[in-house]
């Protein structure tokens, strides 16, 4: 007796007919295509087993269907590119979508590398330096007037000099008597901290911080010893070679303040007319 050989699904015999074999069981081609057969995106009708299945994103085509959107023009076996749900060829979709070159004004084609600065793009091989007219590629560079240097060209066309370490200022900068200064360089002359942002004073055309310049050049107070800035308006009284602070002009013996009074001296000591009337 004949073993029997069913579709597995409508159980109709199928010696001598076409099959498909799917999970190691054996389907008729009107049982499987209604079963398992994919419907197309194109056409909307099934993807029978005797064609070919186009698949991108787990959507299926007619080998007929899979064509652009807007040209018609095959796309089997071509690259494509997806915008909304439409498969379009790469000449349709650089038509529509794509960046045009800021320097050549070609299209910038899907897939290629190109450099974006400020919304403006560029292929890789156009965007370039203007002075020495090579490939920037993803080295800094500086804008300037609408065009683009790498930071060795710009340095030597436009770049101020600092005058400490002679090289270029590229970025901030400190103008002190006319002449240009990196941050970094314009250092107090005696502890050689930087002055940027920092209130200083100069001697001999040479800038100090204004610890330095007290200590160094600042008379001192008889009061108290310490040097008397005269910066920023700081108040001092003067007699006879000798200066105090505003606050340190105090009778010896009572320590009554005498800025605006009458006072006596006794030696190096200052006194108020009551405590001085004695001498």
């Amino acid at each position: 007796m004949t073993e029997r050989f069913d579709c597995h699904y409508c159980k109709e015999s199928l010696f001598g007919k076409k099959y498909i074999l799917k999970e190691d069981s054996p389907y008729c081609v009107k049982c499987y295509e209604n079963l398992y057969s994919n419907t197309c995106e194109e056409c909307k009708k099934p993807i029978g087993a005797d064609c070919k299945d186009l698949s991108y994103k787990d959507r299926h085509w007619h080998e007929t269907c899979f064509h652009c959107f807007q040209c018609k023009n095959s796309l089997v076996d071509k690259p494509f590119a997806a915008k909304e749900e439409h498969l379009l060829c790469t000449d349709c979709y650089s038509n529509e979508y794509s960046s045009k070159c800021n320097e050549c004004k070609k299209t910038i084609m899907p897939g290629t590398r190109k450099m974006e600065y400020k919304g403006n793009s560029w292929h890789e091989t156009c965007f370039i330096c203007y002075r020495c007219q090579q490939p920037i590629g993803t080295k800094s560079f500086i804008p300037k007037d609408n065009q683009n240097f790498c930071v060795p060209c710009y340095e030597k066309q436009f770049a101020m000099q600092c005058v400490q370490c002679k090289k270029a200022i590229t970025t901030g900068g400190v103008t002190y008597r006319e002449q240009p200064w990196h941050k970094e360089c314009f250092v107090c002359t005696g502890c050689k901290k930087q002055l940027s942002g920092q209130r200083f004073t100069s001697r001999d055309e040479f800038a100090y911080c204004l610890s330095c310049f007290c200590n160094l050049y600042a008379k001192k107070c008889a009061g108290c010893t310490n040097p008397i800035s005269g910066l920023g308006g700081t108040k001092y009284i003067s007699f006879e070679e000798r200066q105090w602070h505003n606050d340190c002009f105090n009778c010896k013996k009572c320590s009554l303040s005498l800025v605006g009074r009458g006072f006596l001296t006794e030696r190096d000591d200052i006194l108020c007319p009551e405590c001085g009337k004695d001498i």
